[in-house]
């Protein structure tokens, strides 16, 4: 499958950053099994987890951390949610924290072709799908852990231009108890899923997933 950056750039199609920040605002975060000290957290008490995302960023002086395309981490052990004979702990998103309230926009133009409030412990919480047709070039985007309020308004097939605001990101308890942050995946086929799509699946189910996904880091204007 051709590349969706390079399909887009040789359509001539101008991509917008999903959030509102200069670049050098943004800071890498390691969030997988192997970094130091990713085994010593409570992810399931508010403030440690949220001081382990933004502290560093903090300290940094930084607003935005992301990361976590293809990422295998050990946080969703916090949620039955992922659980199972083979836990699901490989991360199909690209996750961007910031804080709660922080405006999201469309990247490119879209039409909703979904949404849903997954109100489960470590889940989305609400979340909206776009669905995007430029000439022969057809993907979906997902936008997870939004605010409530995000979901207002909306209807089937509501164009947003590339630059729009969609939502704006939620606060932990309506994110669903996760430190504010936005979950962005891009989807070849929805696979009949609607207002929902996996964003960590299991190690042994990768390569279904990373064949059916994108790396969205050139949505935020990093490349």
């Amino acid at each position: 499958m051709k590349d969706l950056q390079v399909k887009l750039q040789e359509a001539g199609v101008a991509i917008c950053p999903v959030l509102d920040f200069p670049s050098y605002a943004f800071m890498p975060l390691d969030l997988s099994i192997q970094r130091e000290g990713i085994g010593d957290i409570d992810w399931n008490d508010k403030k440690a987890f949220s001081n382990f995302i933004f502290n560093p960023l903090k300290t940094a002086g930084k607003e935005v951390g992301f990361g976590g395309y293809g990422e295998h981490r050990r946080f969703y052990e916090r949620s039955t949610l992922f659980g199972g004979e083979e836990p699901r702990s490989f991360h199909l998103g690209l996750d961007l924290w910031a804080k709660e309230d922080t405006h999201v926009f469309a990247s490119i133009e879209g039409r909703i072709h979904s949404w849903g409030n997954h109100a489960r412990h470590g889940d989305y919480g609400p979340v909206i799908i776009l669905e995007h047709q430029i000439s022969e070039i057809h993907f979906f985007s997902l936008y997870g852990h939004l605010s409530r309020k995000s979901l207002n308004g909306l209807a089937i097939g509501k164009l947003f231009k590339a630059g729009d605001q969609i939502g704006t990101l939620g606060k932990y308890e309506e994110n669903f108890h996760w430190p504010p942050h936005l979950h962005l995946q891009l989807i070849a086929d929805m696979e009949g899923k609607i207002g929902d799509y996996p964003g960590v699946c299991r190690v042994s189910d990768k390569e279904h997933y990373l064949n059916n996904t994108f790396d969205p880091l050139f949505f935020t204007g990093l490349q």
